[in-house]
């Protein structure tokens, strides 16, 4: 199958909008520490997604795996563990920066080094994993348009943040000391610019795996999915890092026992959050509020999404060759459960009883629509052919797209000035402007034939 730019930028469009909206979920979750809902929706997200996605989507997975030589498998997994480094330092960029400013700053890091450094270490080391270097990429028309709208992409990042900065400035007192007590810019910079290195790890993770894909296409495995086996294998090196530290700060904050109680104990009942990780010590997520109709409805579409899941399971049953859809059947039921549950109750719980399985749920979802980020990401990785250097571009780029849409649907730049709203707006469209560059850069090779 011949690759499909065009495809692949969708594809990443929808890994953006997975990517910014995955920590909505985590708004129905009541009464944990930070660290317990991280690590419940990380098991989702870094170990059950990413392993029943690859076994029911691909050719045999575990023999793939096998033929593989350790040093792919190390540095896969070392890229992961690297990764993860970068979220957990996510949380004390927010705590010196900000959100809005540290969320720009750490992407913008994350964006330029994920997307430029892959193809300017081949220039120096040819056997490097990557699609094309630095060199031959500018050769072309199509490859100085393509990272013309990388550079594009990266001012659009770049004003996004001064927006995020504005925003914060103009803050009342109170407010600005309640966010970013601790505001350093020098400090947080500092710390910026490793999140961003090590948050970069990951596209070098998915570089160093490229012989899993090959081998999964020999497999037998269609094109589209032969990115999903390698991800097991990165998602564990960064599932690694994050189970330490979250249970570390389980005794550390002796939290550990909410996993499984029912009861909240007095000295937790203040806490709504105790670690810093990919979103920091931001506290607990705040409630969403529904109305009565959107409960009816939400409850509906939980139980449709039940019984079609199931249907289609059965089906399976009947029809064994359909076993990929399996992974389809589990992400619906995943998004059904917490319809159900937040049609069950409008407010939080009173006193210090936990919601134990509302939590879990919630997680699930949560952990879930984090991995699919990364599924629609390996799909649209496959399509974009040579100019899969831009991939990482493109999927920061769509994640600061979102992640504002759903600021600005929860009013977090209520009351700030037009100059801020200016700025937020221009970032957005300079994102927008530069995917459409990326996508001319990808025209202009297939109207080449390739060149």
């Amino acid at each position: 199958m011949q690759p499909n730019p065009f495809l692949g930028v969708f594809l990443h469009w929808l890994g953006g909008l997975a990517s910014g909206s995955f920590y909505v979920p985590y708004k129905g979750v009541k009464k944990w520490s930070w660290e317990n809902y991280w690590l419940v929706g990380g098991i989702f997200s870094w170990i059950i997604c990413p392993w029943l996605a690859a076994y029911v989507m691909t050719d045999d997975l575990f023999g793939v795996l096998r033929q593989q030589s350790f040093e792919t498998l190390w540095w896969t997994y070392f890229f992961g563990v690297l990764w993860g480094l970068g979220g957990l330092t996510y949380g004390l960029t927010m705590r010196y920066l900000g959100l809005s400013l540290g969320t720009g700053v750490a992407l913008g890091y994350c964006a330029a080094f994920g997307t430029l450094l892959p193809p300017i270490f081949k220039a120096f080391m040819p056997n490097l994993p990557v699609g094309a270097s630095i060199v031959e990429i500018a050769e072309s028309n199509s490859g100085r348009v393509t990272l013309a709208g990388v550079v594009v992409c990266l001012l659009g990042i770049a004003i996004a943040a001064v927006a995020g900065y504005t925003k914060e400035q103009q803050m009342p007192e109170e407010q600005k000391k309640k966010v970013i007590k601790e505001f350093s810019f020098r400090k947080g910079i500092l710390v910026a610019t490793f999140c961003g290195i090590m948050s970069a790890c990951f596209a070098f993770g998915l570089q160093a795996g490229k012989d899993i894909n090959h081998a999964t296409e020999l497999a037998g495995t269609a094109k589209l999915w032969t990115g999903l086996p390698t991800l097991p294998v990165l998602l564990l090196g960064g599932f690694t890092t994050n189970f330490i530290w979250c249970l570390l700060l389980n005794f550390k904050n002796r939290s550990g026992y909410q996993y499984f109680a029912s009861t909240l104990r007095p000295e937790h009942a203040q806490t709504s959050g105790a670690g810093g990780g990919e979103h920091g010590s931001q506290g607990a997520p705040e409630s969403i509020e529904l109305n009565s109709l959107m409960l009816v409805i939400a409850r509906c579409v939980g139980f449709v999404l039940i019984v079609l899941s199931v249907l289609c399971l059965l089906y399976i049953f009947a029809e064994p060759r359909y076993k990929d859809h399996i992974f389809y059947c589990f992400v619906a039921l995943v998004f059904a459960g917490p319809l159900i549950m937040a049609a069950r109750s409008r407010k939080q719980e009173a006193g210090l009883g936990i919601p134990v399985l509302r939590n879990y749920l919630f997680c699930a979802l949560a952990g879930t629509t984090w991995y699919l980020q990364f599924f629609f990401y390996t799909m649209g990785a496959t399509q974009m052919g040579k100019y899969d250097f831009a991939s990482w571009t493109l999927h920061m780029s769509s994640i600061i797209i979102f992640a504002t849409m759903w600021g600005w649907i929860f009013h977090e730049w209520k009351g700030s000035s037009k100059k801020a709203h200016r700025l937020i707006g221009g970032g957005v469209a300079t994102l927008v402007l530069a995917t459409i560059v990326i996508g001319l850069g990808a025209w202009l090779k297939s109207r080449a034939g390739g060149q």
